[in-house]
């Protein structure tokens, strides 16, 4: 399975704050801190700040899990700035500006959408991964990731043919599900998701990313007090959040996706954040991101240390074993990189 939506899917983490915190180089032991609380819940039991800072992202495997459905990847890496600053040029990093990423479509979403929210289906690319996705659409495909009250609404009437990359009867269909999918997830979180059954077993997605966390106890202790106030395997949360929607491509099939992101400063200036994927039409059933990010100095210069978690859960996964999972890993972790890579790229301007 190619795990690239996870990478570049933009967004990442959460809204920009109003103002910036940790641009004043803190005590020696803040740095120490730092590494040290990074050691206590990840895999990266040593770090070296100066040569962290002066190398490309670090990532590795992450826990093993029983699981076969999950996978996780754990990467960290110093950037120039503060914590906050990191946060608001993650906010507005647009990695369609990278072809590379396959992510065709993006845009932002209000806490009520409506079907006209979605209008940029109509502008998709005409490529083989979008061409399947209509194709599946059509026939209702038993890949595809919906509930079967929805697939019941497309059978009543929206979905004929139309000129076009997108049929109009498609693009409006793909409209209205994601819309109501919006909606329950702004007043009940992922735990009022519609299950995956249209063909096949039932899949709720809060069942996918609370037992990916379950299998990492360290990580979801580090943040459940941050986790409980979203969304994220849950009812509503109350964290501010932000939305979005995205077309992508997974494993050359075409797959609009659904995201929140959260963020929450401390008292010090470090930040946790997290982006969740939390529909997708097909190719993956969850995907989470999460964020510590620690305010440090060096080489007298104001950083931050950022450590990042990826979790993703697909059908996919399941029937691989052996050196074709470590394969996959592997792919997740190039990905990652290059995403990170571009992001870092992307953002030194504004430094």
């Amino acid at each position: 399975m190619n795990i690239e939506m996870i990478a570049g899917s933009r967004r990442i983490v959460a809204f920009a704050t109003l103002f910036s915190l940790g641009l004043i180089p803190g005590p020696r032991s803040a740095r120490a801190d730092a590494v040290s609380e990074l050691a206590s819940f990840s895999i990266f039991d040593k770090v070296d700040l100066a040569q962290l800072a002066k190398s490309d992202v670090k990532t590795a495997h992450g826990a093993p899990m029983r699981n076969p459905r999950f996978l996780a990847v754990q990467s960290c890496y110093v950037a120039p700035g503060s914590p906050a600053q990191q946060i608001e040029a993650l906010r507005q990093w647009n990695p369609t500006r990278h072809r590379e990423l396959k992510v065709f479509l993006h845009s932002d979403l209000p806490s009520n959408p409506t079907p006209a929210n979605f209008e940029k289906l109509k502008n998709a690319p005409d490529n083989a991964s979008v061409r399947s996705f209509v194709t599946a659409t059509q026939k209702l495909s038993a890949d595809l990731q919906i509930s079967k009250d929805e697939a019941k609404r497309f059978s009543a009437g929206t979905g004929g043919g139309g000129g076009g990359v997108i049929p109009p009867a498609v693009a409006a269909f793909w409209a209205d599900v994601l819309t109501a999918r919006t909606t329950s997830f702004v007043s009940g979180g992922m735990a009022a998701q519609p299950s995956y059954d249209h063909a096949g077993a039932s899949i709720r997605a809060s069942d996918e990313v609370n037992g990916s966390l379950r299998e990492q106890e360290k990580i979801r202790r580090q943040f459940s007090g941050f986790l409980g106030a979203t969304g994220i395997g849950r009812g509503a949360g109350s964290l501010r959040l932000e939305l979005y929607w995205e077309l992508l491509d997974v494993d050359d099939q075409g797959v609009v996706t659904l995201g929140a992101d959260y963020s929450r400063a401390s008292a010090n200036g470090s930040y946790q954040a997290a982006d969740v994927l939390y529909y997708a039409s097909g190719g993956y059933y969850v995907a989470l991101t999460l964020f510590q990010m620690w305010p440090v100095t060096v080489d007298g210069k104001a950083s931050t240390l950022v450590w990042r978690g990826d979790m993703v859960s697909a059908p996919s996964l399941g029937s691989l074993h052996g050196i074709e999972r470590l394969g996959s890993e592997s792919v997740m972790m190039k990905n990652i990189t290059k995403a990170v890579t571009l992001f870092r790229r992307d953002s030194s301007g504004s430094r």
